[in-house]
Formats: C-alpha cells, sequence, structure tokens
C-alpha cells in the first residue's frame, strides 16, 4: 500500500464510526471523572472530620500532582499533533523496510 492510498484511507473515516469513538470516550471519561471527584471528596471530608485524618494530605497531593502531571502531558502532545496521525509511523517503518531490503539487493547485485 502506497503513501498516498494510506493517507486517503484514513481521511475518509465514516461518520459513524466518529460517532461511536465519541461515544465511547464520553462513556469512560465521565464515570472515570465522577469516581476521581468522588475520591477526591471522601479524601478532604476525612481530612476536615478526623483528627487523625491528616494522613490523608499525602495521597490527595499525589493524586492531584500525578492527574496534573498527566493533564498536562495530554494537552501538551494533543498541541503539538501527536493524535492526528497514529498510523503513519506504521506506514514509515514498513516503507523504511523496503529500503532496506532494496538496498541490500543492490549491494548484493553490485
Amino acid at each position: 500500500m502506497s503513501a498516498d492510498k494510506g493517507k486517503s484511507a484514513r481521511r475518509r473515516r465514516p461518520r459513524a464510526k466518529t460517532i461511536v469513538l465519541w461515544i465511547i470516550t464520553v462513556g469512560i471519561v465521565l464515570p472515570g471523572g465522577y469516581g476521581f471527584v468522588e475520591k477526591f471528596i471522601q479524601f478532604v471530608r476525612t481530612l476536615r472530620t478526623d483528627a487523625t485524618g491528616g494522613f490523608t494530605i499525602v495521597p490527595i497531593m499525589n493524586y492531584l500532582l500525578m492527574t496534573a502531571g498527566f493533564v498536562c502531558l495530554l494537552v501538551w502532545a494533543t498541541a503539538r499533533g501527536m493524535f492526528r496521525d497514529i498510523e503513519r509511523p506504521k506506514y514509515t517503518m514498513l516503507e523504511r523496510e523496503a529500503q532496506l531490503e532494496r538496498d541490500e539487493e543492490r549491494e548484493r547485485s553490485g
């Protein structure tokens, strides 16, 4: 498959497939976000109501800092366009392998 055919095939994603992708994304992100917020509220309540709840500040900070770091990485990668063409590296690898095979064949014959 040539690079041009691969690009045109990737550009023509059916609308139904895009809609299903968004439904699945929302179906995963919303429950995950709800779980995150619920657990954070539980940590804060434990910290406020229990005198010995001070131990929860470390897990809360770890949770928030790790989440903030991953969100920053996701935003950075998206802004740099790293998710625009995730299939391209596969085709690049195959093209390079074919080029290496051609080069080896030329060396053997020449």
